[in-house]
């Protein structure tokens, strides 16, 4: 009997291998690593979209550099266009202290270790330092700022160094431009040009009075660095422009500035003068084509001139009673106002005692002397000349004198400019109403000595006073060209009978040997003034001039010198060669045709 056995192949029912647990653990794989790949989405579209503009920001701000662009300072030129001041680019070499550490470098085709203190002697070597200096630079300004990323090793350098420098290629060293001002002539017009602060701030002369010319407005350049702090090339993100400044031009010759520079310095020194100064104008424009100054400043060293008043220019700064060359502008006025003519004649005793009580007296004791204008001129005459001048009234005098421009600033602008004192006729006392007449009792700066002289040469029309013709732009066009215009004080016939009696004083003063100039005809006069001592009365000193103008028969060119407290010779011998080398020079180098007819012989006496 046999068995029988079941088999699957009975058809009888069969369950799957694959488990339902197995199943749930794939499921919740794949759920789980959609819901990681979501908030990486969520994040992503966070990052890139939500939170896109604040986060650039912040990336560019952690790594983005701000960095002046400067701008030029404009040139100050001479009339021909030699530069007396102007602007050349110097560096500073700085660092990041927080980066300064060891680098590599090859040598040899091999790359050794630079440690930072041999970098540090590298670079002192270059700049002028020891490394031990620019060590301690580091460690201050670590200490001050764990993270500190910006130090100075050297300012104002030249190119030479800059290259020296980048030549070593320190990896934690930079630079940055950093422009500077220089006077390539040194002391020459330095009194007029003044000068910058170390910080560019401008303090004295055109530097100071044309800076809304000269000034230069600075850009600015936004760039990316790395983390060593090194800028990323060609990572500029913004660039706002710079612009540069205009050129101020003068009207002063740089030649003939140097020359009366150094004539009046030599007979300063040789006088014992406590300053001194000079002027010279051209007759038919105003304009000033020197002026200068003893002592005089170097606007490269301005710390080499101790004193701060020799800092800048007398000339323009501090008035002072003129003196007798003032004579002219009484003279000139009585005949002007037709109350006297060259014939008049006066008798000029020693002292003067007018009805108001005034006491005159001239500077040598004398007989009772019969005088026409032209004597009291060349005489020099204080009681002579009060007697002609109260031929006038105060008033009239008075509105002679502002028109000549006594008691007003000059046209020029000048920072500090004196105006001189005059003060209204209803404040004058007997005594300055006949010291007025022969240049006391009132103040007049050198510009104003040399602007009277100007108006008698040019036929009695006052030109304005210029130092400035304008300030020159990028594209050549002129702006602030100051005014052209004169205006009539004298009739031509009272300038011109003026300028002949000025040439009869040039002709027989007592310094005539002293500044005779071959060949030309020359109108002067000498001046002699004391000094005031600082408490409302007078000093032993004296401030002598001459004061003038050449060819006298066709006037071109005005002199004027004064020389404060000429303590070996305080005379007017002392001015009297200055004006005759300074005034030689001009007619020479501006090649005025000698004259041709003879100078007036008028009468001195009657």
């Amino acid at each position: 009997m046999s068995v029988r056995t079941s088999s699957a192949q009975d058809g009888a029912p069969t369950h799957s291998t694959t488990s339902r647990p197995g199943r749930r653990r794939t499921v919740v794989t794949i759920l789980v690593l959609f819901a990681v790949i979501a908030v990486f989405l969520v994040r992503l579209v966070d990052i890139q979209v939500v939170q896109a503009d604040s986060l650039t920001k912040d990336s560019v701000g952690n790594r983005s550099v701000g960095q002046v662009v400067y701008g030029s300072r404009g040139e100050i030129v001479d009339e021909n266009g030699v530069v007396l001041a102007g602007t050349v680019m110097r560096y500073n070499i700085t660092m990041s202290p927080t980066n300064a550490k060891v680098f590599k470098r090859t040598v040899d085709g091999k790359r050794v270790d630079v440690s930072v203190a041999d970098a540090a002697a590298e670079i002192g070597a270059v700049t002028g330092q020891t490394g031990d200096a620019i060590l301690l630079t580091i460690s201050n300004a670590l200490e001050a700022n764990a993270e500190a990323n910006f130090a100075y090793i050297a300012q104002k350098v030249d190119v030479d160094v800059l290259r020296a420098v980048q030549d070593l290629h320190i990896p934690w060293t930079y630079s940055e431009n950093s422009p500077s001002r220089v006077y390539p002539n040194g002391a020459v017009a330095g009194n007029i040009l003044g000068f910058l602060s170390g910080e560019g701030v401008p303090q004295a002369g055109l530097e100071s009075g044309q800076d809304a010319c000269l000034a230069s407005t600075n850009g600015k350049e936004t760039y990316e660095k790395g983390a060593d702090g090194v800028r990323i090339p060609g990572s500029s993100v913004t660039k706002t422009e710079a612009v540069d400044g205009g050129d101020v031009v003068t009207t002063i010759n740089y030649d003939l500035q140097w020359f009366v520079q150094q004539t009046l310095a030599a007979r300063a020194q040789e006088t014992g003068a406590a300053w001194a100064n000079a002027v010279v104008q051209d007759a038919k424009t105003g304009k000033l084509l020197a002026v200068a100054d003893y002592p005089s400043v170097d606007p490269n060293d301005v710390g080499a001139t101790k004193n701060p008043d020799d800092r800048g220019s007398r000339a323009f700064t501090q008035s002072f009673e003129p003196g007798s060359t003032f004579k002219a502008l009484t003279a000139a006025s009585v005949l002007d106002a037709g109350v006297a003519t060259l014939d008049t004649g006066i008798v000029a005793p020693f002292r003067y005692l007018p009805s108001n009580g005034a006491n005159i007296n001239d500077s040598h004791s004398h007989p009772d002397q019969n005088m026409t204008l032209t004597g009291v001129l060349i005489d020099s005459s204080n009681t002579g000349m009060s007697i002609f001048g109260e031929m006038l009234t105060d008033q009239q005098r008075y509105d002679y004198m502002k028109a000549f421009g006594v008691g007003t600033a000059t046209e020029t602008g000048f920072p500090r400019e004196d105006g001189g004192i005059l003060h209204p006729v209803d404040e004058w006392d007997n005594q300055t109403s006949y010291a007025t007449m022969f240049g006391q009792g009132l103040t007049t700066s050198a510009l104003q000595v040399a602007s009277i002289y100007q108006t008698i040469a040019n036929d009695g029309v006052r030109m304005p006073v210029t130092l400035v013709e304008g300030c020159r732009q990028a594209d050549g066009t002129m702006t602030n060209v100051p005014a052209t215009v004169g205006s009539q004080v004298l009739s031509e016939q009272a300038a011109n009978e003026t300028s002949d009696v000025l040439e009869m004083v040039y002709q027989k003063s007592w310094v005539s040997s002293k500044w005779n100039i071959p060949g030309y005809r020359v109108a002067a006069k000498t001046g002699t003034a004391q000094m005031p001592d600082g408490h409302g009365g007078y000093s032993n000193g004296y401030l002598v001039s001459v004061s003038g103008f050449a060819p006298a028969d066709d006037p071109q060119y005005v002199v004027s010198v004064s020389i404060a407290d000429p303590v070996k010779l305080n005379t007017s011998a002392a001015p009297a060669p200055v004006f005759q080398e300074v005034m030689s020079q001009v007619l020479k180098k501006y090649r005025a045709v000698p004259s041709g007819a003879s100078a007036p012989d008028l009468p001195s006496t009657w």
